[in-house]
């Protein structure tokens, strides 16, 4: 989860503040499955959106990883799949 911090602010130029103290306030899986169950995308999605780098988001690493999905609900990676897709995400793969 750090990595996608650093990433985004070195790759993408988002210095993704709010991200970061959630890290250290929640932990990177309580994080991850807050901006997923969220009703709406988070700040933090929009600006890696416009900035067309949803590959960093935390749905994208969830949905284009299938080494976290058993950390998350089935109903958690439909959310984040279908986030990513209404923001015409295309995962690599």
């Amino acid at each position: 989860m750090h990595d996608i911090y650093v990433t985004a602010k070195r790759d993408a130029g988002y210095n993704a503040k709010v991200f970061l103290q959630m890290l250290h306030e929640r932990g990177g899986l309580a994080t991850a499955k807050y901006l997923i169950n969220a009703t709406q995308p988070s700040e933090g999605y929009t600006r890696l959106y416009e900035r067309g780098r949803l590959d960093l988001t935390v749905e994208a690493r969830v949905i284009d990883n299938p080494k976290w999905h058993p950390l998350f609900t089935d109903d958690e990676i439909a959310k984040a799949r279908e986030r990513l897709k209404a923001y015409g995400y295309r995962p690599d793969r």
